[in-house]
């Protein structure tokens, strides 16, 4: 009876000292419970204390070690958040952002002959790649520069220059290697004490605004040398008013004045609700010293043509001056759950001399939005061109060849094939209206083109 007193009281005692254990002590204190309660069940020896400080110390091992991993666990989180840095010998790197694109295209024509003996022009055929490697760099927080190379076909006897309204290469030549040009190189400046402002200075991307991205005065390839002003003014949360100008050289000249070009744009956009808007503005753009100077083609061509403005004198000059009204609206809204943009385009020459050919205009639209694969767009526009409305060769390159003087439809078809992989499909129905005076008709001109394009 005395043992089990004895006994009775340890346990008791054991209890109180077991409540007043700390939650950060729990761990450790469950391995001294079982060896407090051993040790008054049965007498222990000296091996099994050994054992059982050794135990202890075990314990005490994995606890710090168990420590040490969550806290590396949590600076790998760490790291995963903010990135890994670059060393500095590699941070130009983050400043450089590098793009292009690679398309292929089989591109078919017919054209209607003036000739009473046969109506059509044997029909072409041409297989056509375009490439293109851009290289975009960020100077300091308020300067970029930008610089792009491209194919091209160069002319007849010049290696020195190319097309500037294409950037196409017909595969011919027996295997000849094709040539690349410089198609832009500029800087931009983007204050950030004055937002909403850039600057433009080289030869860069057209700066003037584009109804549906339509081609009526100035092709998408046309890339203008000088200097331009963008600049966006909010008037509401739902206002903006968008300025754009600029002057820049058409040609130099070494033994008279040189040609140039000058322009300004202005148009307001109201938003009605995504993806709901309306835009209208203006547009003027001043040719100087064009009137009685020869062919522009023949800058960077063998040709001679004037594109369908009319010439006069031997050797021949263009007739009239150029000085552009243009006049332009924009509505895009849904139409059955996918995006639709319906647009106009208006433009008069006012200098002309022959006052029934100094005006075009353009009517189309733009339905569905190609982005995801399997996404499509589907657009189209009807145009009708005067000869002295716009300055041939400026124009639309497919569109008879960059001649005034015509009229027809376009159809343009794209669809996302795969991830920076589309497909384009873009039908011509043209007439040619520059012989309707001497053949008494106009000539019909269609035109098939099929593009891979890829991206990256």
């Amino acid at each position: 009876m005395r043992t089990c007193s004895c006994v009775t009281s340890k346990r008791r005692k054991l209890s109180y000292t077991i409540t007043f254990l700390g939650d950060e002590e729990m761990r450790k204190g469950i391995v001294f419970l079982v060896v407090a309660t051993l040790g008054f069940l049965r007498p222990v020896s000296t091996a099994r204390a050994d054992e059982l400080s050794e135990l202890k110390q075990q314990v005490e091992t994995q606890s710090d070690t168990l420590s040490q991993l969550q806290q590396r666990i949590a600076g790998l989180e760490a790291e995963k958040k903010e990135g890994v840095a670059l060393p500095g010998s590699l941070k130009w790197y983050d400043q450089i952002k590098m793009s292009g694109d690679f398309r292929y295209r089989h591109d078919h024509t017919d054209e209607e002959s003036s000739s009473t003996s046969g109506r059509w022009v044997n029909g072409v055929d041409r297989h056509r790649i375009r490439a293109r490697l851009m290289i975009e760099a960020i100077v300091n927080a308020d300067w970029d520069v930008a610089f792009r190379i491209a194919s091209g076909s160069g002319s007849s006897g010049d290696s020195d220059t190319a097309s500037p309204i294409s950037t196409n290469q017909d595969l011919e030549d027996a295997f000849s290697s094709k040539h690349l040009w410089l198609d832009l190189a500029y800087f931009k400046w983007h204050p950030e004490a004055k937002k909403g402002l850039n600057i433009f200075g080289g030869k860069m991307k057209n700066p003037f605004y584009r109804v549906g991205k339509n081609q009526l005065i100035w092709d998408s390839d046309l890339n203008p040398e000088g200097i331009a002003v963008q600049y966006v003014k909010p008037l509401s949360d739902v206002d903006n008013i968008l300025l754009r100008g600029g002057g820049f050289w058409v040609d130099e000249s070494g033994s008279g004045v040189d040609t140039s070009l000058w322009g300004a744009q202005a148009y307001l956009k109201h938003t009605i609700g995504n993806p709901d808007y309306v835009l209208a503005g203006a547009s003027f753009y001043d040719y100087g010293n064009l009137e009685s100077r020869g062919s522009l083609a023949s800058t960077y061509s063998s040709s001679t043509t004037f594109f369908g403005n009319t010439s006069t004198g031997t050797p021949a000059v263009f007739k009239d001056d150029y000085d552009i009204f243009e006049a332009f609206a924009e509505y895009g809204f849904k139409c059955a759950g996918l995006p639709l943009a319906v647009f106009g385009n208006w433009v008069q020459n006012v200098v002309a001399t022959t006052s029934n050919e100094d005006t075009g205009w353009l009517v189309g639209g733009k339905l569905n939005k190609i982005k995801a694969p399997g996404s499509w767009e589907l657009v189209y526009d009807y145009r009708y061109l005067q000869a002295d409305a716009v300055v041939g060769g400026f124009t639309e390159s497919d569109f008879l060849s960059s001649r005034t003087d015509s009229r027809g439809h376009k159809f343009a078809l794209q669809y996302q094939l795969a991830k920076n992989l589309r497909a384009g499909l873009i039908y011509y129905h043209l007439k040619d209206t520059s012989n309707s005076s001497s053949s008494g008709r106009d000539l019909d001109y269609r035109r098939l083109q099929g593009s891979l394009i890829f991206k990256f």
